[in-house]
């Protein structure tokens, strides 16, 4: 009994921890368009491995919103009544990548710009 009392505590310090944030940008990634809008791919191999990869980054900015949100109400419940001044940043932060087409999700170099593929 005690050494499970004894491992929860142990695994909740690391919540404590700063969170690791990466300073730099990514550049876009590659990407094999369709042959036409319904037809086939010039090389499927490419086609599905660019799908996957959008997906990927689908997937890390939604998580990046996430954590986000979570900052964000963190900051308004450890603040109370002065959260209109203190969470000012976390907040403007959340907005900046909300209102972003796709939610900030790193798009690859479109060949016909107005066809763009994503969600």
């Amino acid at each position: 009994f005690f050494l499970f009392r004894e491992r929860t505590f142990a695994t909740m310090t690391s919540m404590y921890d700063e969170p690791k944030v990466m300073a730099g940008t990514l550049p876009p990634y590659p990407h094999e368009e369709r042959g036409s809008e319904f037809g086939r791919a010039k090389d499927p191999v490419k086609f599905l491995q660019a799908v996957e990869q959008r997906a990927r980054e689908r997937q890390v900015a939604y998580e990046t919103v996430r954590l986000l949100r979570q900052d964000v109400i963190t900051c308004f419940r450890k603040e109370g009544v002065n959260h209109y001044e203190n969470c000012k940043e976390e907040t403007e932060k959340y907005y900046k990548i909300i209102i972003k087409k796709d939610v900030g999700q790193l798009q690859p170099n479109w060949e016909n710009k107005e066809k763009n593929e994503g969600w």
